[in-house]
C-alpha cells in the first residue's frame, strides 16, 4: 500500500489551516485598529471583540492541526500494519 498521498494531504491540509488562521486574525486586527481610530471611544469594546474572535479562529485552527496530525497517526498505524511481518527468531550462538 503506498500513502504517500494521504501524507501529501495532510501536510496541505496543515498548511491551508495555519494560513487560514493567519490571514482571520491579521485580518480581525487590522479592522480593529481601522474601528478605534474611527471611534476611539468604542477601543474598549472593539479591542474585547477583537481578541473573542482571534481566540475562536485560533481555537479552529488548533482543531484543525489536531485532526491533521491524527490522520498522520493513522496513516503510519496503517502502514505498520500492512508492513508487519513475521519477525524470524534469533537464538545466540552455542557456547563450547
Amino acid at each position: 500500500m503506498d500513502f504517500g498521498l494521504g501524507y501529501i494531504g495532510i501536510g496541505i491540509g496543515a498548511g491551508l489551516a495555519i494560513l487560514g488562521a493567519g490571514l482571520g486574525i491579521g485580518r480581525i486586527g487590522g479592522q480593529a485598529v481601522e474601528g478605534m481610530s474611527r471611534q476611539p471611544e468604542a477601543s474598549g469594546a472593539i479591542q474585547t471583540a477583537m481578541l473573542i474572535s482571534a481566540a475562536f479562529i485560533e481555537g479552529a485552527a488548533l482543531f484543525a492541526l489536531v485532526i491533521m496530525f491524527l490522520s498522520g497517526g493513522a496513516l503510519n498505524g496503517n502502514l505498520t500494519k500492512a508492513t508487519d511481518a513475521p519477525k524470524a527468531s534469533v537464538s545466540a550462538p552455542e557456547s563450547k
